[in-house]
Parts: C-alpha cells; structure tokens; sequence
C-alpha cells in the first residue's frame, strides 16, 4: 500500500520514502510518494527518484497498481522512462529514495484541473468525458444547446478574478447517496469503500460566500482561482447531438 500524500498536500513536491516492490516490467513501489497516479481524467506525475549517492531514475508516468486479475490495488505504480535498465539493478526494495515530480508540469494540471470545475459552475449540465494534461483540458457536457465561447472565457476571467478560495474535505457514502447531483460526472464516479468520499469545494467557505462548486474530486488543483491565471476556452466542439466538448488552454 503506498500513502498518497497529494491527497493531502497538492503543493508537495519532493517527499522522502521508501522502495517496496518492483514490478516484472521495472515499474517502482514506494510506501509513500508525492507522484499522483493517472485517474479521473488526470495524467499521471513524472519526476525523479533520487538515491542518497547522489543516482537518480527518471520516472514518465504515474499509474495505479493492479493485481494478477487486473483490479486495482493500493499500491501506485513508478513508470521509469525507456533506456534505463543498465541501473535498475541498484534499485531493490527497501531503498531508501527522494521522490521528487516535475512540479512545472504537475502545477499547469493543477491550474488545469481547477479550472474545469469552474466550467462545471458556467455550464451546468453532466459531464460524460474529460482530460486533463500539462497542455490542455477538456470536457465533455451532455447537452444539446450550443455554448458561447466568449461568454465562458468572460466567466471563467471573473471566476479567477474573484479569487475564490478551494477547500480540500470529505463526505460520507451517506451523504453522497442522499446528495447525489453532487457527482457531475456520468463517467467517472467517486471511490468508495473507505467509508469518507474527497470532495473539492470552490467558494462557499461561509454562509455569506457564494458556493461556485462541490463535488467529489480526488485530483490536484490549486488552492485559489486566482492562481489559476490566463486560462481560456480555445475551442468548442459538437462531438454528437447529445454532446459537447470544451477545450481549455493556456492564453498566449
């Protein structure tokens, strides 16, 4: 089992710990890792493992362990890039490593990510696909009505502007089975099986504060829509009758 300490931490980027096992195809264990492992439409970390003499394995991805049926585990799963397996003999369990992720790119998911729960606040209608890399993001609304991209890029600049800050909390299975338009998603829904449920709420910290967005989210994201800076719809797409995708850039 492998602690996830961006569940609690967005903002760590480096954490000590520890290998625990390695896969037959080089993939790397820890017992504790700041790496967030692709899932619910997020990309999964790349970085650095860092050993303390100074070695270091360069890690492409981040993914979720699987057991011998494919179901998933509590373990998450290291991906070295290609070309390094002349080193991967030094790298046993019970190493004691540096995790460490490319934050630059981790902080424009997180930015990213944010941003696509104030799209679920301008358009308020089901999610039935999203992605969200250092790049781009997208999501996909079942809805029918054409959308105006100048009045979303409008929303979503007033929404970053009013610095809205985001609060990191949970809920019970109950509470969600008795709230739940709280999912937006028709794809993708919460894990559950530990009795609390993460949830991401956007604004509404107060009962004079204005609620911009709760849902259950076990991404990353920033702790304040201000930081989230120049952010804007780049396209809108009718993907079928039903659907349409809207895909967030960074401005140039």
């Amino acid at each position: 089992m492998t602690q996830d300490l961006f569940r609690q931490d967005a903002y760590l980027r480096e954490c000590s710990a520890q290998i625990t096992a390695v896969t037959a195809d080089g993939a790397i264990v820890l017992d504790r890792t700041v790496f967030y492992p692709q899932g619910g439409g997020q990309a999964g970390d790349s970085g650095l493992l860092l050993r303390a003499d100074g070695s270091s394995i360069t890690i492409a991805d981040t993914r979720k362990g699987k057991d011998a049926q494919g179901h998933a585990t509590a373990d998450i799963v290291h991906i070295p890039a290609p070309g390094q397996q002349d080193r991967m003999a030094q790298w046993t369990p019970g190493t004691a490593v540096t995790a460490r992720i490319a934050w630059e790119r981790r902080h424009r998911m997180m930015r990213l990510h944010t941003t696509t729960h104030l799209l679920c606040h301008l358009v308020p209608h089901l999610v039935n696909g999203c992605s969200i890399t250092p790049d781009y993001a997208r999501l996909d609304f079942a809805i029918t009505d054409p959308l105006d991209k100048q009045a979303l890029n409008t929303g979503i600049a007033a929404l970053v502007a009013a610095a809205h800050p985001l609060t990191v909390a949970s809920i019970s299975d109950a509470e969600l089975d008795a709230n739940p338009a709280l999912v937006k998603s028709m794809s993708v829904q919460p894990p559950r099986g530990t009795g609390r449920i993460r949830t991401i709420r956007i604004g509404g910290q107060s009962a004079a504060a204005v609620l911009i967005d709760l849902q259950p989210c076990g991404g990353t994201h920033v702790a304040n829509t201000a930081e989230i800076g120049a952010i804007v719809v780049t396209k809108i797409e009718k993907k079928s009758a039903t659907t349409r995708r809207v895909v967030l850039g960074f401005a140039q």
